[in-house]
């Protein structure tokens, strides 16, 4: 359902929320909606199969209900039969994967009809961003070949035996697997995969968009590797990306794989009529009795358990694993006392869980045995469930294409569909709720990868090293930042220089890329202290932040009160507890400037990119009614310091136009933390990021600039390219920001505007009208 303007929608007025279907369950509630959009049904386009897919794979088609393919498949299919690259970008559920599997199946097909012992049979590498994806399109391809022996597809993830990983190797022909796996383990043994690699002849990147940021650098990286081993092995595969939301699809597909790359956009599939609705559960009330604001968590449980109740299968998207669970666990509660019998029938699906657990859960999910899901963005990606009605989504998901994306889960069984966007306590959550042109009027955002960053670099060239000696002519695929590079890894002792090119010395293991997914540190493990079973597992990077010790952690609805955290040993304790709250931690920030890469005038002050040093530390915790979010305690903790070298966009304010905002000079370090927390909010409308994945610092006279200065900075090393495309468009996006808190309607700052929920000092002090007055000054308007 990626709907790429307004044009192709109709709006209505907020009253007008339908009457019937899903929507029946929302009337009583209609006057927290903010804007109503229709999204039309469209009929579809077929054309004839292409001439060289064999009869025999039609019939097979047929047989699933497809009958004639829409005509962007056969778009996309005939330029990768003919060899080209492609991205195809075209709405959910448009049935991309006929597109890829096409030409595929075909190639397969004829060479198991010509296969003889001195001919090597065609081979298909997929790769998917998560397990459920994968593990979906492995079904879909079981049911399709039917047992026979010329399609042997195969799933190759961290789940799979070791005994079916050695058949895997030897004998199948369609694999199936994720970028992690192939850093890990299939390149660093591509000896091993021989006969798989030198055979390839078509890689899919499935949902493409999710490459970016840190993540999308390292695969980018993986897909280098891949590229050059395959040609070591005799072989030189085309490569067909997909996504339904993806801006730019042509240069972020060329980004990702370093090949030009066609793009096929003109979607041709039918689409279901869906009613999208933006919520604010601040909204309605009158002057005498204003609405009090509820947490999206809370709205939305209780959205999911009025759909559920009124008959529909329906989707609750929430931010964090804590909060999928709060969602289930309250729409659970409130089922077992209005109608006991729908209890059961809502979960939470979130990552984390252990692999039987998500198996259960997809397989209910599918045979409608589960009405209700609380999931986290896990279910977000192409998992083909069929007959949902509605989908809520528990605060804007941090990009228009990951908005689409969940959205677009509902409708897939062609009925009218529902999506609700429901907005946090958030400045960007309250700035696109009340300015709809920001997501139905802009496309999805370009994904943001960087793959010149030396933290990403550097250990991809080392890995590359240890799986073949590095060439000169090896190089253009790593870029230009790959010969300077290489010459310190050699200084260094990790590689050494000999006639036959760059030889990994294997001296620092640790420096290989493990976890590609940026999270930083080893998991730890979460074990349930008086059994000693293990629940399942957090990042290293997220532990301080997640599991320290006093914290409240949700697993299936069940709670659970952190007792120990030992990050040398990468466990967690926990025991079961039932309190009446949620905790957050609270951490403390500082900031160096190491270097400026880019400089540029912004009237008198000036507007920066460059690399910083970062320091920061958790120092407690705040404990919150579990309803309402009130914040009734602060617990002290003792945690080490985490330090990060990553990339920041700063702005700093000459003497006269502090003078020129007119804000007192003791008002002056609220003013500039009001302007931080509130660009923070704003920059992922700007950038394909999560304000999650983004920090800040602000100063009324910060050491190294000698003036006022508010940082927002990457919040992985090296940077991840948010930063350095907050500097390109920090025109507009500082002037949204100011914007946004002259439009809040509260009188001194709130969390709709300049409040943070992960602020280190408290949200103190915080100056909402200086904050304003300076950006103002900054973008050379008159203050207001």
């Amino acid at each position: 359902m990626a709907i790429r303007t307004a044009a192709a929608a109709t709006e209505s007025t907020v009253g007008a929320v339908p009457s019937v279907g899903p929507a029946a369950v929302l009337a009583a509630r209609s006057d927290r909606v903010t804007h109503v959009r229709h999204l039309p049904a469209r009929p579809g386009r077929t054309v004839a199969w292409p001439a060289w897919v064999p009869a025999e794979l039609v019939e097979l088609w047929a047989g699933r209900g497809i009958t004639r393919p829409w005509e962007h498949q056969v778009q996309a299919a005939e330029l990768v039969r003919g060899g080209a690259s492609v991205v195809l970008s075209t709405g959910t559920a448009s049935g991309k994967s006929l597109a890829y599997l096409m030409p595929g199946l075909s190639a397969l097909w004829e060479d198991d009809r010509r296969r003889t012992r001195a001919n090597r049979c065609g081979t298909v590498l997929y790769l998917a961003p998560t397990k459920a994806l994968a593990g979906d399109q492995l079904d879909s391809l079981v049911r399709l070949g039917r047992g026979g022996q010329w399609l042997r597809p195969a799933l190759f993830d961290g789940d799979t035996p070791h005994p079916e990983r050695d058949w895997i190797r030897r004998y199948a022909n369609y694999v199936l697997t994720n970028p992690d796996m192939l850093n890990r383990s299939l390149l660093p043994a591509h000896n091993r995969w021989d006969r798989f690699l030198g055979s390839l002849r078509l890689v899919v990147i499935d949902e493409c968009h999710t490459y970016r940021g840190v993540f999308g650098s390292h695969v980018a990286h993986v897909l280098r590797r891949l590229r050059r081993l395959c040609r070591a092995h005799g072989c030189d595969p085309t490569f067909v990306l997909t996504s339904a939301t993806v801006g730019d699809p042509a240069g972020t597909a060329q980004r990702l794989t370093g090949l030009p790359t066609a793009a096929v956009t003109d979607d041709a599939s039918p689409r279901a009529a869906t009613t999208m609705l933006l919520w604010d559960p601040a909204a309605g009330g009158d002057d005498e009795h204003p609405r009090r604001r509820r947490t999206a968590v809370a709205e939305a449980a209780d959205l999911l358990t009025d759909l559920v109740l009124g008959g529909s299968q329906a989707l609750a998207f929430v931010r964090s694993r804590r909060g999928a669970e709060t969602v289930s666990l309250i729409a659970r509660e409130a089922l077992a006392q209005c109608a006991p019998h729908l209890r059961e029938t809502v979960a939470a699906y979130r990552g984390g869980y252990l692999p039987e657990e998500r198996r259960l859960l997809e397989a209910a999910l599918r045979t409608g045995a589960l009405r209700g899901l609380a999931t986290t963005s896990a279910l977000e990606l192409g998992i083909d469930v069929a007959g949902l009605d509605a989908v809520v989504m528990a605060g804007y998901p941090g990009s228009r294409a990951a908005m689409w994306q969940q959205a677009g889960r509902a409708g897939r069984a062609g009925a009218d569909a529902l999506a609700v966007l429901i907005a946090r306590d958030d400045p960007l959550d309250n700035y696109v709720v009340h300015h709809p042109e920001a997501l139905f009027d802009c496309p999805p955002e370009a994904a943001v990868i960087d793959p010149a960053n030396p933290y990403v670099l550097g250990p991809h060239l080392c890995a590359a090293a240890a799986e073949a000696p590095l060439t000169d002519a090896d190089l253009e695929l790593f870029g230009p930042a790959a010969q300077p590079l290489l010459d310190e890894l050699t200084g260094a002792g990790l590689l050494r220089r000999r006639s036959t090119g760059w030889h990994w010395t294997r001296r620092d293991p640790s420096v290989l890329p493990g976890d590609i997914r940026g999270g930083g540190g080893p998991e730890v493990r979460l074990v349930e202290l008086h059994t000693g079973r293990v629940l399942g597992s957090v990042d290293g990077a997220r532990a301080h932040t997640h599991v320290h010790p006093g914290a409240v952690h949700l697993h299936q609805g069940r709670t659970y009160l952190v007792h120990h955290l030992d990050l040398e040993d990468g466990v967690a304790l926990l025991e079961r507890a039932d309190p009446d709250h949620t905790t957050m931690a609270r951490q403390i920030a500082d900031i160096g400037i190491v270097d400026v890469r880019q400089s540029s005038p912004s009237g008198q002050a000036r507007i920066h990119f460059g690399t910083v040093d970062v320091t920061t530390q958790v120092v407690s915790y705040l404990s919150k009614r579990l309803r309402t979010g009130q914040v009734f305690a602060e617990t002290p903790l003792d945690l080490p310091e985490q330090r990060l070298r990553t990339t920041a966009v700063w702005w700093t304010l000459s003497e006269r136009q502090i003078a020129d905002s007119a804000v007192p000079a003791g008002d002056l370090a609220g003013a500039a933390h009001a302007a931080e927390h509130a660009s923070i909010g704003l920059l992922p409308l700007f950038a394909s990021c999560d304000r999650w994945d983004i920090g800040g610092v602000s100063s009324a006279r910060h050491p190294d600039t000698g003036t006022l200065t508010v940082f927002v900075h990457d919040g992985h090393p090296g940077g991840a390219g948010f930063a350095e495309r907050g500097y390109a468009v920090a025109a507009d996006w500082l002037r949204a920001t100011r914007d946004l808190i002259l439009d809040c309607p509260c009188e001194v700052g709130c969390p709709s505007c300049v409040q943070s929920p992960k602020c280190g000092n408290g949200n103190r002090p915080l100056d909402k009208v200086g904050g304003a007055r300076l950006l103002s000054v900054l973008l050379g308007d008159t203050p207001a």
